[in-house]
């Protein structure tokens, strides 16, 4: 076989000529602070010669006026006009853009070492970030953290308010032995947030597997209970930890009261545990918390009346999204929002909580929990999953969550329907983080 022929280098220096005239024209895009203080440096510059003159008692306009003119007419006297004047402008434009390169260069090696990025790509994201919309998810789980690992592409103003009901796995042994909030969803958000994400997540994710007192414990939990220990509250711990890791967002807990969820079934048993909930299997009646009125954080409910956009969802319905639910001031402010809100349906049941439920038994649920529509728009996944997913789910009694317009449609509930899902090669499917976010900001920009 022949190898195939190399197009000629010339072919692509037109359009790398052209990407560098883009990026110079970038620089003088709004909103990037380069070029007032630019002008600012130049100001600077002429204010130090003409101090120079006074404090050296010379007429500075005089002086400079006869500097000036001597040095034109040396050049003049060397060369012709038409090519003298230009040839000094173009000179001094260079000199004044190679210094400023060399310098925003050098402080760039120093500030960012490592960084992939040019210093004006770093400044346009930026400013496209910080100008985004003023987004604020309600939930908890895997869901939310794979919601925020695709908003944070479009904004910086994230507000991720997540339950602090868990009490199973490593979070519920630190919060039994400690005393501390539970740290697990807390943990998934910040990872996603954060700016080197993959690393993060791999540390916060690594569990030990031995160690007296370590086994099954994540690196994540212990950071987050160590750093609540070391600042008095676990709200001053992860904004502390934001800090360290960067972090485009912030996370809050719903709550820093220690929430004890309980439910009711229909063959009359009660449950108390978010842990335990899944695991009784049964048909879920009613649901609440201790204490009964938890108290909101106050930045909390400041950041939802300030939100440009409300996203429910996605994570487990009872023990999940409800719990933040059951928090009054959480769900009154949800209630009196005057922005758009849309939930995000799950893809699949989930054991325990909603056996057999379609996307309008999810939008019924939080209904009657509200006693209002808190959203706008429910979205749901259009397409079920390959057959060998539902094969996969249907081993454990789990299904895809079906769409039933005629049920909606006599709700009054609209639909939103997209291909926002993801299978993974061992048969589970999960929410794609690029694809959600963009039907999310489409959708919110048509509003």
């Amino acid at each position: 076989m022949k190898p195939s022929k190399k197009p000629p280098a010339s072919r692509y220096r037109p359009a790398m000529k052209r990407s560098k005239w883009l990026r110079w024209i970038q620089w003088f895009l709004p909103g990037l602070f380069v070029k007032r203080w630019l002008l600012v440096s130049i100001i600077g510059i002429v204010l130090i010669v003409l101090g120079i003159a006074i404090s050296a008692r010379l007429t500075p306009i005089l002086f400079l006026s006869r500097l000036i003119g001597n040095a034109i007419e040396a050049l003049v006297s060397i060369l012709p006009r038409n090519m003298s004047g230009p040839l000094a402008l173009f000179i001094g434009l260079g000199l004044l853009w190679l210094g400023q390169k060399r310098a925003l260069g050098s402080i760039t090696q120093v500030l960012m070492p490592n960084q992939d990025k040019e210093l004006l790509e770093l400044l346009v994201s930026h400013r496209k970030l910080n100008r985004g919309p003023k987004i604020v998810t309600v939930g908890g789980g895997t869901g939310l953290s794979n919601l925020l690992r695709g908003l944070k592409q479009y904004s910086a103003n994230i507000t991720a308010i997540v339950t602090v009901a868990d009490d199973g796995g490593s979070s519920g042994r630190l919060r039994r032995e400690y005393g501390v909030l539970p740290p697990g969803d807390i943990r998934n958000c910040l990872a996603a947030l954060a700016d080197e994400e993959k690393l993060v997540t791999e540390l916060f994710q690594y569990r030990f597997p031995t160690g007296e007192g370590l086994t099954g414990h994540s690196f994540g939990n212990l950071f987050l209970t160590a750093m609540s220990e070391v600042t008095g509250d676990l709200e001053k711990a992860i904004a502390a930890s934001s800090q360290v890791l960067a972090v485009r967002g912030r996370v809050l807990p719903a709550t820093l009261d220690h929430m004890v969820l309980w439910a009711e079934f229909e063959d009359g048993r009660y449950v108390e545990g978010e842990s335990n909930i899944p695991e009784a299997k049964g048909k879920i009646k009613h649901i609440g918390c201790k204490p009964d009125n938890p108290k909101a954080l106050p930045q909390v409910i400041e950041d939802i009346n300030e939100a440009d956009l409300i996203v429910i969802g996605p994570g487990s319905l009872y023990t999940s999204i409800i719990p933040n639910l059951l928090v009054p001031e959480i769900l009154q402010a949800l209630i009196d929002r005057n922005v758009p809100s849309i939930y995000l349906c799950n893809i699949m049941s989930q054991v325990g909580e909603t056996d057999g439920y379609a996307v309008s038994d999810y939008v019924r649920v939080l209904d009657e929990i509200a006693g209002v529509r808190l959203f706008d728009v429910v979205l749901a996944q259009k397409h079920p999953p390959s057959e060998r997913s539902l094969q996969h789910y249907a081993a454990s009694g789990s299904h895809f969550t079906y769409i039933d317009r005629d049920s909606l449609s006599a709700m009054g509930c609209p639909i939103l329907m997209a291909n926002i899902m993801r299978e993974k090669d061992n048969g589970t499917v999960c929410h794609d983080s690029e694809k959600l976010a963009g039907v999310l900001m489409r959708w919110y920009n048509r509003q």
